[in-house]
């Protein structure tokens, strides 16, 4: 399993090369999840090898064999990105393709405007304009409350209840996961956003009640495509060959180049 260091942190990484591949994407997985779970299991390691497409897949501080600090401000979404960032460097790459989903949109989105010299396509799975709208938030932190509970089963909300019991299935440390979602960022610039250069998809599933209106978030992008998997929540949407078909779709440029008209 190969490592690289950002950060002072030691991170994990796959990397699959398959004979003659034509272009490179990097994957950021979503919270509670890993590298492995979030995409070999789910079949994209396999989908991208038989297109030829290398495929480099990160472990996030804080998941899977990744390094996992334990303090809030170890999350701050600058550091995530600048982890993306770093790997890039580390493989001694120009430009790559970048997929996100969930928080590992979040990242994505980040990386993409700190540096879009090196994000030739930006695809962020799961996410809508909960990204670029300001938020009602419930007293205290939630969801790390749900990491730190003894017992899952008094968790009374079902999405972080389900979150919990995802955290607990793969083994992940859940002290790494509380401090993770403590670092709370804002809502991203809508005007930086409409900046970037690169084509930028957003897909997600037609029940993912998390994500938001996915069409408002895919407009704030200069060249933004939105996909709606149909009967997907937020968890089966990332597994689905729709979604896989949507990705494919648009890296073939078999998107409209202007869906909005303008």
């Amino acid at each position: 399993m190969p490592r690289f260091t950002s950060d002072g942190l030691e991170l994990a990484y796959d990397d699959i090369a398959p004979p003659g591949h034509e272009r490179t994407i990097l994957l950021v997985h979503g919270f509670a999840s890993n590298r492995n779970e979030g995409w070999r299991r789910t079949g994209w390691y396999g989908a991208f090898e038989r297109r030829r497409i290398r495929c480099i897949a990160l472990d996030q501080r804080g998941h899977g064999e990744s390094a996992k600090p334990h303090e809030a401000e170890a999350y701050a979404r600058e550091r995530l990105a600048g982890d993306v960032l770093a790997l890039i460097d580390h493989l001694g790459l120009n430009q790559v393709d970048l997929f996100g989903y969930s928080m590992g949109s979040r990242v994505a989105l980040m990386a993409a405007l700190l540096a879009p010299d090196r994000i030739a396509n930006l695809m962020l799975g799961g996410v809508g304009d909960s990204m670029i709208t300001e938020r009602d938030r419930p007293p205290g932190n939630p969801m790390a409350d749900a990491m730190l509970a003894e017992d899952p089963e008094t968790i009374a909300e079902p999405m972080l209840r389900s979150f919990r019991q995802f955290a607990d299935e793969q083994g992940e440390d859940r002290l790494a996961l509380a401090a993770c979602s403590q670092s709370i960022s804002g809502p991203f610039d809508r005007a930086a956003m409409a900046r970037l250069p690169m084509p930028a998809l957003v897909v997600t599933g037609q029940r993912d009640t998390l994500a938001g209106d996915v069409e408002a978030l895919a407009q704030a992008f200069a060249h933004g495509h939105a996909v709606v998997v149909p009967g997907c929540d937020h968890f089966s949407a990332i597994p689905h060959a729709l979604t896989k078909a949507a990705v494919f779709d648009f890296l073939d440029g078999v998107l409209d180049e202007d869906p909005w008209g303008r």
